[in-house]
């Protein structure tokens, strides 16, 4: 069975703290759980807050596009961006929600590495092997509404390859591949909800079969040449 549920009691984080240690702190964690951490206090750890006019209409806008290696579509103060990181989101992934006004939160830059600090920082203090998704909202094209995905993860599979197994009826699966992380990072923010204040949360029970060396990047981001759409 798998259980899921917010870490709750965090303080407000800022740049240089340890989310290991602040996680530590407010919840006792058990090998094999899934942290789930939203960008937003990653990027602030690290340093990713960076000052805006609030009051210069253009001032995001140019943000975005500094934070943009390809503009896919604009329409009025939207842009679906390309990020360095490959990912194709809203306006580069710049957040002016839940940082203080002035400021806008961009992404990490390295979402992955992020993941994998933060896993290391709990295995170094408690001996626990644990995964760690870090995740953000995103819209999805062709469909109404949010959810969110990961953008960097550590400790499991990015994607779970079912290929050549069979199904319910004994049927041969010749393309299902599963973005796991993605469906982990889909349930904990029911979990979190966009307004509580709770930005991680534990996933336990999580197969553990599925635990092992993994990217974002190199398995969940489509290559150029493999995406149709673009």
């Amino acid at each position: 069975m798998i259980s899921v549920f917010p870490v709750e009691g965090l303080p407000e984080v800022d740049a240089g703290d340890e989310i290991a240690e602040l996680v530590l702190q407010a919840a006792g964690l058990e090998e094999g759980d899934v942290l789930v951490i939203t960008q937003k206090i990653v990027s602030k750890a690290e340093g990713r807050l960076v000052p805006i006019d609030p009051d210069d209409p253009q001032a995001r806008r140019r943000l975005v596009l500094s934070e943009t290696v390809r503009a896919l579509r604009q329409r009025d103060e939207l842009i679906i961006s390309e990020t360095r990181h490959g990912f194709v989101c809203a306006n580069a992934g710049v957040d002016l929600s839940n940082v203080s006004r002035g400021y806008a939160a961009l992404l990490p830059v390295d979402p992955d590495r992020s993941a994998r600090h933060i896993r290391d920082a709990v295995r170094a203090r408690t001996g626990l092997e644990v995964a760690v998704i870090i995740s953000d909202t995103f819209g999805r094209a062709w469909r109404h509404g949010l959810t969110d995905v990961a953008i960097g993860c550590a400790g499991i599979a990015a994607v779970v390859d079912l290929r050549g197994t069979v199904d319910a009826t004994g049927r041969e699966l010749a393309a299902t591949e599963v973005c796991i992380v993605d469906e982990i990072a889909a349930a904990a923010e029911l979990a979190k909800g966009k307004s509580t204040g709770n930005p991680v949360v534990i996933v336990r029970g999580i197969d553990r079969r599925w635990f092992r060396e993994s990217s974002v990047k190199a398995e969940v981001i489509r290559p150029y040449g493999g995406d149709l759409f673009r």
